[in-house]
């Protein structure tokens, strides 16, 4: 993929380096010198556009036109939002991804406002430390969309109920379909006659609902 990345700092020359590890075509947009010459001495040449992420002429430069993706993360909202705004809007990117700095302006990183994926870093910490606390251990992969619904994993405790048991007889809720089965190293593709054995990682797409029932279940 062609991706565009506005804003050097560390988030941006990390993702830089990791989307440009595994083959994707990365250019990134900083306009502080020593941020820009920090970047060159570390990424490949070519990929570092100095210039304002939110002038036209510079995403421009930096190939918006032919871009999947554009990734706004530099320290200022509203920087972010310019950049999402025109990327989606005069450009029309496919993807374009913002970071939210401020818990209070999440509110406007939407579609009305050119961002399709919002990036609350308040957000995440908050929900980390909530399934951090969690004694029942069953952590949020994924969220997927707003109808509550995630990609959850759990692991089955030795003194569980379901050890032992087949899927077909867990009676799962309607809104829990397991989908893989981490076992000693190995990943097993679930069906009614697999049975779970203690220690096994469940990988589950279900609801609020069915979430707590694989916490009491698995327990």
């Amino acid at each position: 993929m062609n991706i565009i990345i506005v804003g050097g700092g560390k988030t941006g020359s990390y993702l830089a380096s990791l989307l440009s590890g595994r083959g994707d075509t990365v250019r990134v947009i900083e306009s502080r010198k020593t941020v820009v010459q920090r970047l060159e001495a570390k990424l490949p040449e070519g990929t570092v556009v100095r210039g304002m992420g939110s002038s036209p002429d510079v995403l421009e430069a930096a190939g918006v036109l032919h871009s999947d993706v554009v990734i706004a993360v530099t320290g200022d909202d509203e920087v972010n939002l310019v950049v999402s705004m025109l990327a989606k809007m005069e450009y029309g990117v496919g993807r374009v991804v913002a970071r939210v700095n401020n818990p209070a302006n999440a509110w406007m990183f939407d579609a009305s406002m050119g961002v399709d994926v919002a990036i609350d870093q308040a957000d995440l910490i908050t929900r980390s430390v909530e399934e951090g606390l969690d004694i029942e251990d069953v952590y949020t992969i994924m969220r997927l969309g707003k109808s509550g619904h995630a990609i959850v994993q759990g692991e089955v405790r030795p003194r569980s109920s379901v050890v032992g048991k087949a899927v077909r007889d867990l009676q799962l809720p309607e809104d829990l379909v397991l989908v893989a089965v981490e076992r000693d190293g190995d990943i097993v593709i679930p069906n009614g006659g697999t049975e779970l054995c203690a220690g096994d990682r469940v990988v589950a797409f279900s609801d609020d609902s069915g979430r707590d029932f694989l916490s009491h279940a698995l327990q």
